[in-house]
């Protein structure tokens, strides 16, 4: 009788776990979780980001030197239906990106050193993006999405007000910047929270440059235009 109560127990727990498994619908987790109108969260995540120049006269690229850089800030999410949600993330940016010239921007012009060929360009961004989401049917326990939308932001490392120019050293750039965004995640709902992994793509809209004083500035003349362009890589929690 023994064996056979032990038999019946290894059978059911067999098929139990052969169940949960194999089966296509799982235990749902947070299952009230979408429906409600307004929710909050908070991500966190990295940057990589360079400059898209644009040029007057052929001389040559400037290189960037890219390093990764860190995001964080808070979600506010509007639901308008299962599919569809409008979002607020203000959030700070951080990063520095490094310009390379090329000794052709100096030609003519005696005494160059290392230093006027680098210049380290800080920026600490308020980013406030606001978002529409497009959202698939939940399936068990996660959602894929995509997002698009606009965002304006406040450069707090720009130099635009300083009269000093690349001359002495200060390469400038301006302080409101616009950018288009657009991206993909999913949405992964675990016990007690939904877990949100994202990637992003920003293009600034607007020209950053604050060119020198001189118009044939080896550092800022021959630029047509300089704008933003990366992607983030987020962490949401809600």
């Amino acid at each position: 009788m023994r064996n056979i109560l032990i038999l019946f127990t290894l059978l059911f727990v067999v098929n139990t776990s052969s169940a949960q498994l194999f089966t296509k619908e799982k235990v749902q987790n947070n299952q009230n979780m979408d429906k409600k109108l307004l929710s909050w969260g908070y991500y966190f995540g990295v940057n990589n980001l360079d400059y898209k120049f644009d040029y007057n006269d052929n001389k040559g690229d400037i290189t960037n030197v890219k390093s990764t850089g860190f995001n964080v800030g808070l979600v506010g999410d509007l639901r308008v239906n299962d599919f569809i949600n409008v979002r607020l993330e203000p959030g700070l940016v951080i990063t520095t990106r490094n310009l390379m010239y090329s000794e052709n921007y100096f030609e003519g012009i005696d005494d160059i050193n290392d230093s006027d060929l680098l210049r380290e360009v800080k920026s600490t961004y308020v980013y406030l993006p606001l978002l529409l989401r497009l959202s698939t049917k939940r399936h068990n326990n996660f959602k894929p999405f995509v997002t698009f939308g606009v965002a304006t932001s406040l450069n707090l490392s720009s130099n635009e007000l300083n009269p000093d120019d690349n001359s002495n050293g200060e390469f400038r750039t301006k302080k409101n910047v616009f950018f288009y965004d657009i991206g993909f995640g999913i949405d992964f709902y675990l016990y007690w929270f939904k877990f949100t992994p994202s990637i992003r793509g920003v293009f600034a809209i607007n020209d950053e440059l604050v060119r020198d004083n001189d118009p044939n500035s080896p550092w800022t003349g021959n630029i047509a235009s300089m704008k933003t362009r990366g992607v983030f890589i987020n962490l949401t929690f809600r």
